[in-house]
């Protein structure tokens, strides 16, 4: 599984980061961080979960 962030989308609201910290970081500088672009499978449910909840759509996973 691979995640893919549009960051010409992501407005950084830090949805993806409540649902999946381990993945996702939003920073004091306001811009959304991928801590890893490959989770590990027993995060998949999380990710997708992230993905779903991004209202601008920008997060896609790739498997």
């Amino acid at each position: 599984m691979r995640v893919v962030v549009d960051f010409d989308v992501c407005a950084s609201t830090g949805n993806c980061m409540q649902m999946c910290p381990d993945v996702f970081e939003v920073r004091a500088d306001g811009y959304l961080y991928i801590l890893m672009d490959e989770p590990p499978e027993q995060l998949r449910d999380k990710v997708t979960s992230a993905a779903d909840m991004c209202p601008t759509g920008a997060i896609t996973i790739e498997d």
